[in-house]
């Protein structure tokens, strides 16, 4: 049969039945909207979670002081594990999976202008530390930069709410504050940034200036922590290992001593958020399969009464010498119509409802839906499984009656 033929035939047989076959094309246009909103959703959900990860930085780990629980080599326990700038490098050196580590300095003092104070988290950081927790800076300011470190520059770069508290909707940048009443020029502000974790304060509310300064300025050596960042983050488990046995050959502490130095590892989040959010966007996909499945019942059932009601016109095919696999092929088509209809139909609303659902106000926590291609496909995908297995059995029915019985009706 010709398709104009067959799509004319199709509509003559939907326009009979209009509540039914309403009711059929509406399970599906609402399965596929269903599908689509939900997947938008988790990909929204996944994208914004790793956004907020972002704040903290991409994929690095901090090391901090802690204290020996083992006794080693004559050494008893509780004895306090402090670091050097110089263990930061040793860790660069020993351990060829290692690609960056920078020591950090911090300390909470108080930050003024003029009458207006604030306590922050001051940083004593190298230049690459903005690459590693992703601190940029807002345009017309800049970030710390070697030169800073080398000359010992009394400079400090403001968190985007600090600067805010400190000098309103004033330019910060080339004006002095006091650090512990030691005046520094603001070369710089926070870009603002989604950050849902930290180690000390948001970096909003933080400042840094340059490690050598901070040495100076507080007189001591020993930082406060260490960040690195694997170059390949499939052995993040196995650096850390090695920086147990680095530090403790160093520090003189057993290398199986996990309390001697703590170390938060970002890259197990981001392993964790991989598994997470493929078993949730799986269940919620599996929530939208089952729901359109339910509409690819509705059009198999309606395609059993299309059998039952034209059984005398497929006597009349079989009888003029169509062969079973024509049969079976004109309702695989007609099925696949219907089914096309409401998916069609259940894309555009399933896109206005994601395009309407840009602006709710709970987005920095479950994201934003979007209706992305990789969405697309999964939606047909299924509607391609729900419209074969819906169209397979009455299909099958249909090429399998028996000729005289049909003519009979």
């Amino acid at each position: 049969m010709l398709l104009p033929a067959l799509f004319k035939e199709l509509f003559q047989n939907l326009n009979q039945q209009r509540l039914r076959s309403f009711l059929t094309i509406f399970g599906i246009m609402w399965g596929t909207a269903t599908l689509i909103l939900l997947l938008a959703f988790g990909m929204g959900f996944r994208d914004q979670t790793v956004l907020n990860m972002r704040g903290m930085g991409d994929q690095i780990a901090i090391m901090f002081g802690g204290q020996t629980t083992k006794p080693y080599e004559g050494y008893g326990i509780g004895r306090p594990i402090r670091y050097r700038e110089q263990d930061a490098k040793l860790l660069k050196d020993e351990i060829v999976g290692i690609d960056v580590a920078t020591p950090e300095y911090m300390r909470s003092l108080e930050i003024s202008n003029g009458d207006k104070r604030r306590t922050s988290s001051v940083g004593g950081v190298y230049p690459v530390y903005q690459e590693l927790r992703n601190t940029f800076e807002v345009p017309g300011g800049r970030w710390l930069n070697q030169r800073d470190m080398d000359d010992r520059r009394r400079v400090i770069f403001l968190g985007n709410r600090l600067a805010e508290n400190l000098f309103g909707e004033e330019d910060p940048v080339g004006k002095q504050v006091m650090v512990s009443n030691t005046p520094f020029t603001v070369i710089g502000v926070l870009q603002e940034k989604i950050q849902n974790s930290s180690y000390s304060q948001q970096d909003r509310d933080r400042s840094f200036i340059p490690a050598s300064t901070f040495s100076v300025m507080m007189g001591t050596e020993i930082i406060n922590n260490i960040l690195y960042t694997p170059a390949d983050p499939a052995l993040a488990p196995a650096i850390q290992d090695q920086v147990y046995m680095v530090m403790g050959r160093k520090h003189r502490f057993d290398p199986a001593d996990k309390d001697a130095i703590g170390i938060w590892d970002t890259n197990e989040f981001w392993s964790f958020i991989n598994i997470m959010f493929l078993g949730i966007n799986g269940f919620l996909g599996l929530i939208g399969f089952f729901t359109l499945a339910v509409g690819g019942i509705g059009v198999a059932n309606i395609m059993f009464v299309v059998v039952q009601e034209r059984m005398k016109e497929i006597g009349i095919r079989r009888a003029s010498g169509a062969r079973r696999h024509h049969i079976m092929t004109q309702f695989f088509m007609e099925t696949f119509m219907i089914v096309g209809i409401g998916a069609s139909a259940g894309y555009l609303i399933g896109w206005l409802l994601v395009e309407a659902m840009q602006d709710i106000p709970i987005k920095e926590f479950v994201g934003t839906p979007y209706f992305s291609p990789e969405v697309g496909l999964i939606a047909f995908a299924v509607l391609g499984f729900v419209g074969f297995a819906s169209g397979l059995l009455p299909a099958w029915r249909a090429s399998r009656l028996d000729v005289v019985e049909c003519l009979r009706q």
